[in-house]
Order: structure tokens, then sequence, then C-alpha cells
């Protein structure tokens, strides 16, 4: 260090950035706080990104998160704390993250995404737009968020009603974790790497000095290994989700749950059925109805949207659940959360119609670059081309 001056790898507002010949790798680095996302790290994500993209210097971007998780999700604290009180902050956070993640979709240099450890929410935002997934044994990635009285945002509307049949739903609903050669089978991750081949295969990615993706490709796949599922993994059960997640509703499906388990000793039913008791019912058919929408909307759409939900959701439009969620799980702890409305019956479609409805002002809308260039990106690497 010279003159005072810190290198460039001094970690900075949880990141570490690190500049290796034509690569540039960002670490995720707050492992005490599984590397949530702060509006911070935000901000400078935005701004690396951006000059990195701008950068001829560079090639090849690699985003990975230290500790035992790639990135848990987004700041709850933050929105429980300054949700209602200030909601100018909120809405700022809300709109930059997605402003990234919509960045990142239509990044025009290759990106890598070491998704070793704990995924889920916000962390999938910015490993979905990879171009490559790197999932390892120890990866684990959930969408959880419905439990809580929020939705699957970041895109989830869209990346994961694209996965086979009616997977998505299933994943969105219940939360549950799936590993990452499960991950890779259905989509989710282009590759299953050993955890243990992990730096080698960085500093391939990086010695290789290329931005040709067949070359990133052809290395990668040298290091990757078969992602067989276990015995045990709910993909062998693809039918049977298909048959009860395929109803028209929230309350079809849940009937079709209980009916399935009279018969049916399998645990990811039995579980399924426990978390859809306890989960919020506002969360949960907001959820529904934005993945069966999701089906049938561009990317550009679903973001739109998903921001649109997740600021009625902060307002607390039709309910305070979201805040009674991250109350009962992330602040007291008591896991005694009290909904409103209490059942699913009581989250009528004309509430639902109310968080769904654009803003009169349309300026508070998401606004997006152009549709075709979004649209372009989705086409080439839509996670169904991956399974």
């Amino acid at each position: 260090m010279e003159n005072g001056e810190a290198p460039d790898y001094l970690v900075e507002v949880g990141l570490i950035k690190e500049e290796k010949k034509t690569t540039r790798i960002v670490t995720l680095n707050r492992p005490k706080k599984l590397n949530c996302i702060t509006l911070p790290m935000v901000n400078r994500l935005c701004e690396l990104y951006e000059s990195w993209e701008q950068d001829d210097q560079v090639n090849l971007i690699i985003i990975k998160g230290a500790g035992r998780a790639f990135c848990a999700g987004g700041d709850l604290r933050m929105f429980f704390k300054h949700g209602k009180q200030d909601d100018g902050l909120c809405y700022e956070v809300v709109y930059r993250k997605y402003w990234l993640d919509v960045h990142l979709h239509t990044y025009r240099k290759p990106m890598v995404a070491l998704i070793h450890g704990l995924v889920m929410g916000g962390g999938a935002g910015l490993t979905m737009c990879c171009r490559f997934k790197i999932a390892t044994e120890k990866t684990v990635f959930s969408m959880p968020e419905a439990a809580i009285g929020f939705h699957t945002d970041v895109g989830a509307s869209y990346f994961l009603s694209h996965l086979p049949g009616y997977l998505g739903e299933y994943l969105a609903l219940t939360g549950a974790r799936i590993d990452g050669a499960e991950m890779v089978s259905c989509g989710l991750a282009t590759h299953f790497v050993l955890s243990e081949k992990l730096q080698e295969l960085e500093d391939g990615l990086v010695n290789l000095n290329s931005m040709d993706e067949t070359a990133l490709s052809s290395l990668i796949d040298q290091y990757a290994s078969p992602s067989t599922i276990g015995e045990k993994s709910v993909l062998h059960s693809l039918e049977t989700i298909n048959k009860i997640f395929s109803k028209e509703s929230v309350e079809e499906i849940f009937d079709a749950l209980t009916k399935e388990g009279s018969n049916n000793n399998s645990e990811w039913i039995k579980e399924s059925i426990k978390v859809l008791k306890r989960s919020s019912p506002t969360g949960v058919k907001v959820t529904f109805q934005s993945l069966r929408q999701g089906r049938h909307q561009t990317f550009a759409a679903c973001m739109r949207k998903e921001f649109r939900l997740t600021i009625n959701a902060l307002s607390g439009l039709i309910s305070d659940d979201l805040y009674e969620g991250i109350r009962a799980i992330v602040i007291d702890k008591d896991n005694a959360p009290k909904w409103n409305p209490g059942s699913f019956v009581d989250v009528t479609q004309e509430k639902l119609d109310l968080v769904f409805k654009e803003f009169e002002d349309s300026a508070k809308e998401l606004q997006l670059p152009d549709n075709d260039a979004i649209q372009r990106w989705c086409g080439k690497y839509d996670v169904t081309l991956h399974s």
C-alpha cells in the first residue's frame, strides 16, 4: 500500500472487488448476515457492473458469496424498520435493485455465478441473469417469500413459471429447498461443480482470458461433474406435482394436496401441507396469481408487475402481512405470525385486483429500457434452455 491508499480488493459496503487480467470478480461479503443485500451494496454493484461493461479491457465477470451463503436475499430488517415510516427510502431500494436486475439481464458481457451455499430471494436475481450458473453439492436454492406475506420477486414470476410443468408453482408456494444437482436438472443452474474444484475453475476462467461463450462453456465442462439427483428428490415426483399444482386456485391446490396426502406418505407432500397451513394467505395468493400471469408475460412485464406488487406490499395496501411475517420470523423470532386476512377464502379476487392494478401515476411504475433488448436476452438465455 502506497501513500495510505487502500488496495483494490478492500472490503467495501459488504463487497470485495478483484481485478485479475481481463476478469473482474465481485464477492458479496456479509457472511454473518448470509450476504443479504443492502442499498449501499446495490449502489456499488450498479457502479461496478456499468464500469466493467464499458471497459474494453474486461471480458468476464464472476460473482460469488463469502462464507456459507451466496446470498440469502434482501435486508428484511431494513424494510421492517423503515417500510411505512420512510416509504421513499424503501421505494429507492426496491427501484435500484430491480434496475440492477434488469441491467444484468441485458448485460453485454458473459457473467459466471458461483452459487455456492444458500441462495434465496434477491440472491436469485443476481444469478438467474448469468450466462453460466455454477451449483455445487452445498448449494441450496429457495424462494420462501410467500410464507412471510410477500411474493416471489426479482423476476421469479418469469423464471419459475418457465420451469418444467408446474414445478415453479410448487417451489414458489411452498418455499421448498432444492440442492445444486436438482437446480441443474430442472434448469435453474447450467453446471454442477464440486466445491473443492471451484477455486481451480475460477483460476481457469481468469487464465482463459476470453469472452467467447463457447470457450467458456468448454472450460467449465472440464470441471463439471454429473448432476445426479438423489433417490428422495422431489423431481422424481413431477407427475404428481403437475397434477396438484396445475389447479386453477390456491384452494384447489391445497385440497388436492390434502387428498393426495391421505394416500401418499411422501415427505414433500406432508411438508407442503404444513407450509401452506402456516403461510400468509395473502402472500400465497399473490404469488400464485403472479406466477400464473408470468407464464404468458414477457420478462419486462413480469418485472413491472413484481415491482408494483412489492411497493403495494410495503405500503400495506391490502394487508400488513409482510411486516408481521418479518416480525415473527426475523425480529422477534417467535414463529407465531397473526395473519390478516387469516384464510385463503378471505383473500378475495377484488383485493388481489387492487395489488396487481397499475399505479394511477404512471411515473411511479418501473421504467424499463426497450422491451426488445430485454426479450432478446430472455430468448437467448431462457432458463429452460439449460435443462
